[in-house]
């Protein structure tokens, strides 16, 4: 592909522009780790949001870069990223975001940022030839089934500890889930770090490979990037989105020790199969999914359904808002960058 010239000062505006953004899906998506944990009073909350920011940067050393190079290359057509597309996509998903975490709503981060990357460079094409399809139906066809995945897993585990346990009382088995919780919502926070992070990654490389700093090989990619993206996903996490805490540990269903551990267990399994997959799926709706399934699992009638689907239209806008968005700010940006 061509390289595009770009300033120094526009480079590194583009870099702190991901960095925030990355800091914001800590945020924003912080709750997603921490909410059964605090909702059963596991942990304090700031105890709850350093255990989840420590894991989240500690899975820097766990999974391989699979994620980012499917965010760098996999989505859209590097050819027709320049530093306005990456501009126009790293503000269409942050807005998003701050909408999205203002209101409370636990949207996806993720989609957000390949909304963003998506429809940038759509209006800048004036087509959809751009689009990667093999990569980003992908990503579609996993809106529906990152939330089925987790809602499975996290009610086949809320099953098997209920049988396993059918001759404890409620009491006896939350005494052997006060630990299990923790060890869950630490093996979740890895999966949120490792998926997560790396989407800032692959799109600050498709920047980089665009300036002509890297190339499409991932060995290529500087090490201070993975640094820093992981750095600011695990900061963004500590300091945490508390609207969405609420939303995510007590309106769509009541969880204690047990069903807490069975939904961030479920999450995380789903997330570390994903990640090791190279699919960067919502880690947003994989736990909400978790934990409606949990809920179900107990009782049907003890999910918030009307909650639910409210959550379920906030995901499908979440795409095509944020492509829109990213689609305004690329005409922007090509007024100063």
């Amino acid at each position: 592909m061509e390289h595009i010239t770009i300033s120094l000062w526009s480079l590194a505006l583009l870099i702190a522009v991901a960095l925030a953004f990355d800091f914001m899906n800590g945020f924003h998506d912080g709750a997603n780790s921490i909410s059964t944990i605090v909702a059963t009073g596991a942990l304090t909350p700031k105890q709850a949001v350093l255990f989840a920011a420590f894991f989240n940067f500690a899975a820097l050393w766990v999974f391989e870069l699979k994620v980012a190079a499917t965010i760098g290359k996999g989505t859209v057509d590097p050819a027709l990223v320049d530093h306005f597309v990456i501009f126009g996509a790293l503000m269409g998903a942050l807005a998003w975001n701050i909408i999205t975490w203002y209101y409370g709503i636990p949207s996806s981060s993720s989609h957000a940022l390949v909304g963003g990357l998506v429809g940038a460079t759509v209006v800048k094409a004036g087509g959809l030839t751009p689009i990667v399809w093999s990569g980003f139906g992908k990503i579609l066809i996993f809106i529906i089934i990152s939330p089925l995945v987790g809602f499975l897993i996290g009610g086949l585990l809320m099953v098997l500890v209920a049988w396993v346990f059918r001759n404890r009382s409620p009491y006896q088995a939350g005494k052997w889930f006060k630990g299990g919780q923790l060890f869950a919502a630490a093996a979740y926070s890895l999966g949120h770090g490792g998926n997560d992070a790396q989407k800032t990654i692959g799109i600050v490389w498709l920047l980089l490979i665009t300036a002509g700093a890297s190339t499409t090989d991932v060995k290529t990619l500087p090490m201070w990037v993975v640094y820093a993206c992981y750095g600011a996903i695990a900061w963004g996490t500590y300091l945490g989105g508390w609207r969405i805490v609420k939303t995510m540990g007590t309106k769509i269903t009541r969880l204690n020790s047990v069903s807490g551990s069975c939904a961030s267990m479920g999450g995380a399994i789903s997330l570390g199969l994903a990640t090791l997959g190279g699919i960067p799926v919502s880690t947003t709706h994989t736990i909400t999914g978790a934990i409606v399934g949990v809920g179900a699992a107990q009782d049907v009638k003890a999910v918030r359904w009307a909650i639910t689907f409210n959550l379920v239209i906030a995901w499908v806008l979440t795409i095509p808002a944020s492509g829109l968005i990213a689609a305004f700010f690329w005409y922007v940006g090509r007024s100063f960058l």
